[in-house]
């Protein structure tokens, strides 16, 4: 138990750091939407929908649609390729003169999960190629994103869930971002949970923090795609 505590502590500690080179003033909102929706043994599609806020109610930056065919190696490893659009508005006072981008973005990726004592850990990995539309030019980046989370259950119905991840550019600068992420989960149903969190997104000469409202929703479809009996 002391052991357990301690590591809370320690990740609300680097959670609850202050950014020498705030962003913004204001704290921004992440309202996000997931879904794994299991259409056999092997195979199911991942839903995602993600509403991103330079404010928490106002002041709209990005929509994120998301989606993709996840192979179910086993309970324990999944293997994912999928397609993502994209639409950002620039046009916050830091990046004055900026237009809004659009981008098309496809990717690969594996998690891996394990258990440590009654700890959840997820390992994802992912690839990215991103085909970006400034209005006037377009461009192609690539980059590699590894996240690692851990799941702390409290109760049947209350958990904890906290993670990293780091973002590499595969051109140009290696750094991209780096997002710490804490929060309070609730399971609704069997299949449904929502979780109350903080965000802190950093890149290379700012730092963003975000609440995130995220609600996720993993429904079993495979009876809709059973044969029926003549």
């Amino acid at each position: 138990m002391i052991k357990k505590l301690a590591t809370l502590f320690i990740l609300f500690g680097l959670l609850t750091v202050n950014a020498q080179q705030p962003g913004e003033d204001e704290m921004g909102a992440w309202y996000m939407y997931f879904g794994t929706n299991k259409v056999s043994e092997r195979f199911s599609i991942h839903t995602e929908a993600q509403f991103r806020f330079y404010e928490t109610t106002s002041n709209f930056n990005q929509m994120l649609l998301r989606t993709g065919l996840n192979y179910h190696i086993n309970p324990n490893a999944i293997a994912t390729a999928g397609y993502g659009y994209i639409d950002t508005d620039n046009t916050y006072f830091e990046l004055e003169g900026e237009v809004n981008s659009k981008e098309h973005r496809i990717f690969e990726q594996f998690i891996l999960k394990n258990k440590v004592w009654e700890l959840l850990f997820e390992h994802r990995y992912r690839l990215e190629q991103r085909f970006l539309d400034f209005g006037e030019t377009t461009e192609t980046q690539h980059r590699a994103r590894y996240r690692i989370q851990m799941t702390l259950p409290l109760t049947n119905t209350f958990f904890l869930n906290f993670y990293d991840e780091l973002f590499i550019n595969l051109q140009d600068d290696l750094f991209g971002q780096n997002r710490l992420y804490g929060a309070v989960g609730i399971h609704i149903t069997e299949n449904s949970s929502v979780q109350l969190g903080y965000l802190r997104n950093q890149f290379a000469n700012a730092v963003y923090n975000r609440l995130q409202l995220g609600v996720f929703y993993n429904p079993d479809l495979r009876g809709l795609f059973k044969k029926k009996k003549p």
